[in-house]
């Protein structure tokens, strides 16, 4: 299969109004002007096609006629170097029933435990203290905290997904996070010590207002911690496959500056992360200059060039040459009468599969530990998602591995797989055989 061009970066697309799932309202609209500072200097560098919603699986063949695609296309603000989209779906459309779960990593549950740590250790949480999370999923970070005797409170806009951790003991508000809802949970359970926005930062539309909700939850000597797939290790990587409908947005500490300077917040401390690909956990106080710590790191993103439109075309140039080599690995693969199946069905890897026209042909299925993905096709491509034990049930020669930043926890649980004689194939930065 030769692979599809994609349309070179351009002029802003226009609007597409379209329905989904019979809903009569529009759900798709593009923006012209930056979330962080608000100027119409959006330059578009990459374009990934139209793409179907990252996490929209189908129940089966009968979905396939019916499945939305939009533009996946990227920008980058030449004022305040925000990184962004500018399509943007109704998030009551990508959010109301959620697929994703947080607890089925083991990788995450460790990376949680020590979060909670980390918080109630640097702002002196006691059992009288709150902790509201925003976007909280099913509640496994909150669990954390909760174990550690500080109260809890979720706030998630997912019911499917807000109803498990409330089963899980997880006392969570179905409704989505903006402007007004800080002050809203603030009448309702108090001010909180802590207000934490784990991977959800990048899924808001206002991200002005979401942060100053957050402000106006906390008390004055509380804090918000958020945290975000960093944009310099999404640049230097070459981790084009993070881009989805929900990441409206990829923050630098340079734009993440500039917008908490908006909302009367300040950076006390930014801890990098591994979790993700890299990540960066920021800290912010109310009313605070920011602090030595993430200004040198300003420095330095103003030193490697992350917030130049200059980098991000050079990282759309390599974009385009991973299409290329990967697509030539498996095609050769298959010639040569090899097998692959692929681990993993994250959002990222849909990314991926379409960008890269990865189909059946080439990746017959892949296999997944989330059981509400499992006997789903992934969007775009239509893989089946069988249970991981459809892999020693039907053995192959290679796996690709989709969710690539959880590859060694991935080889540790396959190693069975090794120990037949099967290898990997790791798709980021540039594929590569384990």
């Amino acid at each position: 299969m030769s692979t599809p061009p994609v349309a070179p970066a351009g002029a802003r697309p226009a609007p597409r109004w379209q329905d989904v799932a019979g809903r009569a309202r529009p759900v798709h609209r593009v923006r012209h002007e930056c979330r962080a500072c608000g100027a119409p200097t959006l330059k578009r560098f990459l374009s990934l096609g139209e793409q179907p919603l990252a996490n929209a699986f189908l129940r089966g063949p009968e979905d396939v006629a019916s499945e939305p695609r939009f533009p996946l296309d990227v920008y980058c603000c030449t004022t305040c170097a925000l990184v962004q989209l500018a399509d943007v779906i109704d998030p009551e459309v990508l959010f109301a029933e959620y697929i994703y779960l947080t607890g089925t990593s083991t990788t995450i549950a460790a990376h949680n435990r020590q979060y909670a740590a980390s918080v109630v250790r640097e702002l002196s949480l006691t059992p009288d203290d709150l902790v509201v999370e925003v976007a909280s999923n099913d509640g496994s970070l909150l669990r954390c905290f909760r174990d550690l005797g500080v109260r809890v409170l979720g706030v998630e806009p997912a019911r499917n997904i807000a109803a498990e951790a409330v089963r899980q003991g997880i006392p969570t508000e179905v409704r989505f996070f903006d402007a007004g809802a800080g002050a809203a949970v603030r009448a309702s359970h108090g001010r909180a010590r802590a207000v934490i926005g784990n991977n959800v930062l990048a899924h808001v539309d206002d991200t002005a207002g979401f942060l100053r909700g957050c402000a106006d939850l906390i008390d004055a000597d509380g804090g918000v911690v958020v945290e975000v797939p960093y944009a310099r290790e999404m640049l230097q990587g070459t981790e084009y496959d993070t881009v989805y409908h929900e990441h409206l947005c990829y923050f630098s500490v340079t734009a993440l500056a500039r917008l908490a300077e908006r909302v009367g917040l300040g950076i006390r401390r930014v801890d990098e992360v591994p979790v993700h690909g890299g990540s960066i956990r920021v800290w912010f106080g109310k009313g605070i200059a920011h602090a030595e710590q993430p200004r040198a790191m300003m420095r330095e993103e103003t030193e490697n060039g992350v917030s130049t439109l200059a980098a991000w075309e050079a990282f759309a140039e390599r974009t385009a040459e991973n299409r290329r080599a990967l697509r030539q690995l498996l095609e050769e693969l298959r010639a040569a009468g090899k097998t692959v199946a692929g681990y993993g069905a994250p959002a990222k890897g849909n990314t991926l599969l379409n960008y890269c026209q990865v189909d059946t042909g080439l990746v017959p299925f892949t296999v997944d530990r989330n059981p509400l993905k499992v006997g789903t096709l992934t969007p775009g491509m239509h893989l089946p998602v069988r249970p991981v034990e459809a892999l020693r049930e039907e053995p192959v020669d290679y796996v690709l591995i989709l969710a690539w930043n959880f590859a060694d926890e991935i080889m540790t649980q396959l190693q069975f797989h090794r120990e037949r004689g099967g290898r990997f194939i790791v798709p980021i930065p540039m594929p590569r055989i384990v």
